[in-house]
């Protein structure tokens, strides 16, 4: 079958591949200690899923409004509203069945071809797919190890050209587990403003900032006009299989995402939205339990981390990643970050190479720590043992 030529511009996540690979090693009863997928371990919220029976219970099986019912639109803007300090209405919000379907149409209903598009290197690799199956110009934008995995504002203002559209900017961000300083969002609205481009702000790990309060860009003079908020239930309300996400925007873009999303997929599951309604609107308990857990799981993983010889790890101040620096280890054995992803997964430990997440990224591993402690402790040994028997592999290949 002969394929459109847009899809060699298209990308892949990933942890999804490895997953496969993962699966098929556990049929075959092999031990596999799972650092590589960022999704949480705990089971989603009784109360959520009492949310979902109840609408299967009262027969809510059928089509909703293409971005989303009313209810859940007005409880996730109320939501929205009350985390950022920022008003939302239910006609700026589109829900949708996960977050990916808005990234899409960020890039589908802004951006020409021709168009440059600026995405954080090592970033979530679908801002990029995003970008060039529009036939627009992804333009990678550095973070920095030696910034917490901020990035410089001159670096971005040398970026930044007549032909940039859209900025896509991630706090906490995946796969580094960065939280970009109050400065550096100050200077992206001043940059936003003077050219006029969009910024679609990924902020679906708010609620894992563990050192500091939780800020978001669209709080600045300014920002309410060309700033799309993404947010969803995957990583708050451990709900990564029930695909719910939801996004806010100027009111005009919102009418043209609704138009897409009816094109697309029709509308997000009806059983999914009233769950989804019902994690917003109810306690929030079980996420504060979960992040206090996380941030224990960050403070071990790190530390063992730092101890192995040729690694070393900036403590992550969101999300639920680690993105140690493995560049001593690579350089001894004359290897890439994915030769190690490959050999780690030989010896039972899936991690993903930093390259996957773009060039800046060589050099690096991801480790999610969104897994039991137990399988932590037993994986981070299990990872301490490979990388000492690199030495043979060293001396047999010597």
């Amino acid at each position: 079958m002969n394929l459109a030529s847009r899809m060699q511009n298209i990308g892949t996540e990933t942890a999804f591949e490895v997953g496969a690979r993962v699966a098929a090693l556990e049929r075959d009863g092999k031990k596999i200690y799972k650092f590589h997928i960022g999704q949480p371990d705990f089971p989603t919220p009784d109360y959520i899923k009492d949310g979902a029976r109840d609408a299967l219970d009262a027969n809510q099986t059928g089509y909703t409004e293409a971005r989303g019912t009313y209810a859940v639109r007005e409880a996730c803007a109320r939501y929205g509203s009350r985390l950022r300090g920022v008003d939302f209405t239910p006609e700026q919000t589109v829900v949708a069945p996960g977050a990916k379907p808005i990234l899409f149409g960020a890039a589908f209903t802004l951006l020409e071809a021709g168009d440059e598009a600026i995405v954080p290197d090592p970033g979530f690799p679908i801002y990029d797919s995003a970008v060039r199956v529009m036939g627009a110009k992804s333009v990678p934008l550095p973070l920095l190890e030696e910034k917490a995995f901020n990035f410089e504002l001159d670096t971005l203002q040398e970026s930044v050209t007549s032909k940039t559209k859209l900025l896509f900017l991630n706090t906490p961000q995946n796969p580094t587990g960065g939280v970009l300083t109050d400065d550096v969002l100050k200077g992206v609205r001043d940059l936003a403003v003077d050219h006029d481009f969009t910024v679609l702000a990924d902020e679906v790990y708010n609620s894992t900032v563990y050192d500091r309060p939780f800020r978001s860009i669209i709080t600045y003079e300014g920002m309410r006009e060309r700033t799309i908020i993404l947010d969803g239930h995957s990583k708050t309300y451990s709900m990564p299989g029930w695909r719910l996400g939801y996004a806010f925007m100027p009111e005009d873009l919102a009418k043209a995402m609704t138009t897409l999303a009816i094109n697309i997929y029709s509308c997000p599951s009806s059983i999914v939205q009233e769950a989804g309604r019902v994690a917003v609107d109810g306690p929030q308990d079980e996420v504060r339990a979960m992040v206090a857990e996380f941030k224990k799981r960050r403070e071990y993983m790190v530390s063992r981390l730092n101890a192995i010889d040729g690694v070393s790890c900036v403590k992550p101040q969101g999300a639920f990643y680690a993105f140690p620096n493995v560049k001593p280890v690579l350089a001894k054995m004359n290897w890439k970050s994915n030769d190690l992803e490959r050999y780690l997964l030989s010896q039972g430990v899936a991690v993903l190479s930093g390259s996957a997440f773009g060039a800046c990224g060589e050099g690096y591993i991801r480790f999610s720590y969104a897994t039991a402690m137990s399988e932590i402790e037993a994986g981070m040994e299990r990872f301490e043992q490979a990388l000492d028997g690199l030495k043979n592999v060293q001396k047999a290949t010597a």
